[in-house]
């Protein structure tokens, strides 16, 4: 049902991004704050990415799949942060109607990729643990670059998707998003018509991003966990829980607040708790991805310590 007539109407040519405040000085302690979160962020997945590109004892197929997840996390929060902390100093939020569709893309593109390369670690760990004599056969090199090419190209298509749905809707006021950056359903509120139909497509690309990849990895943690509690050796037992306990922690943390912003119909969105949430998914997770993962593994902890110049590590 649409709100206004179409004719003889201005469609907006911008908009106006609230964020969280409009007093100056909380802005300037939110500034400082996600000036540090974004910068660790940054650190702590190039430091990841330093490691396993110049440490040859990591090129393995799981560090490969970690490094491509430290590369999109940085890209996650570049997408979003710098413009927000922009924002927070200067007297005007806006963004043109193009830089809005363009980040929207460029967002999607990277959650929508490392949604389904959590399937592909998965995968990977699967083979590691089920398979071990058969690990380098199966994922080999030439198998990896595929599945992460794979793994990106349906990222880009399926936020092609969403982004031409969400952006193609009539938008012919009010401008104004109450959001930090262009997110799909904080835009598509303020379409001037019914966008009933567009949440259904929305749903059911939700369905192939985040729902297959949560089955698809709970399945594989199923075969995974009967291997591992075949394992004689409690050190052994210990050393592969380890290693997928890292990887079942950050899926935790990516998916959870997903399901709750891209799975909700419209009339249960609220710009206050989205906010909050896509905070948490968006700029927590790629700060705590790299902590996550460096806090539990001896082999980034012994590359950097050589990299330091530390020379041989022995534990």
């Amino acid at each position: 049902m649409w709100l206004i007539p179409l004719h003889n109407q201005s469609w907006v040519s911008e908009f106006i991004l609230i964020g969280f405040s409009r007093d100056p000085t909380t802005n300037s302690i939110l500034f400082l704050v996600f000036l540090l979160i974004y910068l660790s962020s940054v650190l702590g997945n190039g430091i990841i990415v330093m490691l396993v590109c110049l440490d040859t004892q990591l090129h393995t197929p799981m560090y490969f799949f970690l490094c491509t997840l430290s590369l999109l996390d940085m890209g996650y929060v570049t997408t979003t942060m710098p413009q927000m902390l922009v924002h927070l100093l200067a007297h005007s939020q806006t963004i043109s109607f193009a830089g809005c569709w363009l980040q929207m893309y460029m967002f999607g593109t990277l959650g929508m990729t490392e949604s389904i390369l959590f399937i592909v670690m998965a995968y990977d760990r699967y083979v590691a643990i089920c398979y071990p004599l058969r690990y380098t056969v199966i994922l080999n090199w030439s198998q990896c670059i595929q599945l992460v090419s794979r793994t990106s190209a349906c990222g880009f298509f399926f936020s092609l998707l969403h982004t031409s749905f969400t952006m193609s809707l009539p938008y012919c006021g009010p401008n104004r998003v109450d959001h930090y950056f262009c997110e799909g359903p904080s835009v598509r509120s303020l379409a001037c018509m019914d966008t009933h139909l567009i949440e259904m497509v929305d749903l059911v690309l939700s369905v192939f991003v985040v729902l297959t990849p949560i089955s698809l990895i709970v399945a594989s943690y199923i075969h995974i966990a009967k291997a591992i509690l075949k394992i004689k050796s409690t050190q052994g037992r210990c050393k592969a829980f380890s290693t997928c306990a890292s990887h079942l922690t950050v899926v935790t943390l990516f998916y959870a607040p997903a399901i709750c912003i891209y799975m909700l119909p419209n009339s249960s969105y609220s710009p206050e708790q989205d906010k909050q949430i896509s905070l948490f998914y968006n700029v927590f997770t790629a700060l705590l991805n790299p902590v996550v993962y460096s806090l539990r593994n001896r082999d980034l902890k012994r590359a950097f310590l050589r990299l330091m110049g530390h020379g041989r590590v022995d534990w």
